[in-house]
């Protein structure tokens, strides 16, 4: 490693603004006297201090906050977790509710340890929302399961309004970036998701910075389409600590603008790309757009027919 790749230091368009209102300092309360976790807080987001303090929104993190991954790009604590909290699934409703949210994200630590990858709680977070909540509209980020497509169905029966899950990196980067996860499978698990719920679009993300070149990112663009991905996402990695890997490059929010472009033009209704976009960074707003793409197409589609 040279000594230019060790001092490589963040950009001025990487500054983070701090806004720690009544909103953050309540919405942080909330959780710590719920029992909840948030990836916004394990994986150390970005946009926390926005997300939490000006659009008062957040993403619950269930089944306890100790993946059995260790993933080299991820700040969530790794381990053998020790027990299963069967009332989370209230506790998170109950949070949703006393929040008022438009549109929640759902995600999760992988649950290697359990047959069913955490499904069920899954499955059941989504139902407990829609029952306390029915306008909310909720988007699941779940991870492969172990591949187990049993376990996407159980998952997918519960109808969230979006399915997320991440391919984090291109294809070639994979196995050094992702612990268990293969970058086919993710594909897979994507593709399947669509197959067993049409009308539920289907979202991924890409961290760039690692490594990787342009043709390789459009290249993940093209199977994420082969695989009828509607939305994307595609945001800058930033080392968490010395054990995570090394920066190898920030972007320009110009080349991120040109990758948007890129996006849109193969056809996904919708596309955040920036330095600081995460997986769930303005998914209120992706969520509308998504609908709107789609009423769009059910229009194009009543035309050519009439």
């Amino acid at each position: 490693m040279t000594n230019k790749e060790e001092v490589l230091r963040k950009p001025e368009w990487l500054k983070i603004k701090l806004n720690t209102n009544e909103n953050y300092t309540g919405l942080k309360k909330m959780m710590r006297e719920q029992s909840l976790h948030t990836v916004c807080e394990e994986a150390r987001c970005p946009n926390i201090h926005e997300c939490w303090a000006v659009r008062r929104t957040a993403t619950f993190m269930i089944l306890g906050d100790t993946c059995t991954r260790a993933c080299r790009f991820c700040a969530v604590k790794t381990g053998l977790p020790t027990e299963l909290d069967l009332k989370e699934p209230e506790r998170v409703a109950d949070s949703v509710v006393t929040m008022n949210l438009k549109h929640v994200v759902v995600t999760a630590v992988a649950r290697d340890d359990l047959k069913d990858g955490g499904a069920a709680v899954f499955a059941e977070t989504v139902r407990a929302i829609r029952r306390k909540n029915p306008f909310t509209s909720i988007e699941v980020l779940p991870s492969d399961m172990g591949g187990k497509m049993e376990n996407l169905q159980t998952l997918m029966d519960a109808k969230p309004d979006i399915l997320n899950h991440n391919i984090e990196t291109v294809k070639r980067l994979t196995p050094r970036i992702r612990a268990r996860a293969t970058y086919e499978r993710s594909l897979e698990f994507l593709r399947r998701a669509k197959e067993m719920q049409p009308s539920v679009p289907t979202k991924s993300s890409i961290m760039i910075g690692l490594g990787e070149t342009k043709e390789e990112i459009i290249e993940a663009m093209d199977d994420l389409r082969e695989n009828n991905v509607e939305i994307l996402t595609i945001g800058q990695y930033l080392q968490p600590s010395k054990k995570h890997l090394k920066v190898v490059k920030y972007y320009h929010p110009d080349e991120f603008n040109e990758l948007k472009e890129i996006a849109l033009e193969k056809g996904f209704s919708h596309c955040e790309a920036g330095p600081l976009v995460r997986s769930s960074y303005h998914a209120d707003e992706q969520v509308n757009e998504a609908a709107k793409h789609k009423q769009m197409l059910g229009e194009n589609k009543e035309a050519k027919e009439a």
